[in-house]
């Protein structure tokens, strides 16, 4: 896949780690469910490797059919683990840093 140039927008600062146990158990649930598909974790690593992609890109990379790489997507940007930017015709999508930080601090809590 042909490096494409950074066309999202700067990341979001890194959230906290919640305090209270039970929050923490909710947003940890969620980034999990965000992530318990392959193909979601597929999509996440192409993002982290090439600091972000074109939709197209993406499904050339995948063997998934454009609908189901976009569904994914969004499942993806609704849990805040990615973030997407139209520039003219084109959707880039890139990795929300501090949403993949706060997940590993909630695993490493456990």
């Amino acid at each position: 896949m042909p490096k494409t140039a950074p066309c999202c927008p700067p990341a979001e600062p890194t959230p906290p780690v919640p305090a209270d146990e039970s929050e923490a158990n909710e947003v940890l649930a969620r980034l999990a469910k965000a992530l318990a598909h392959p193909a979601r974790v597929a999509i996440l690593r192409l993002l982290v490797r090439h600091e972000g992609c074109i939709v197209g890109d993406i499904v050339d990379e995948l063997p998934l059919a454009q609908s189901t790489v976009s569904q994914h997507l969004k499942q993806l940007k609704a849990a805040g683990l990615i973030r997407g930017e139209v520039d003219g015709p084109r959707v880039c999508y890139c990795v929300e840093p501090g949403a993949v930080a706060l997940f590993k601090a909630l695993v490493e809590g456990l």
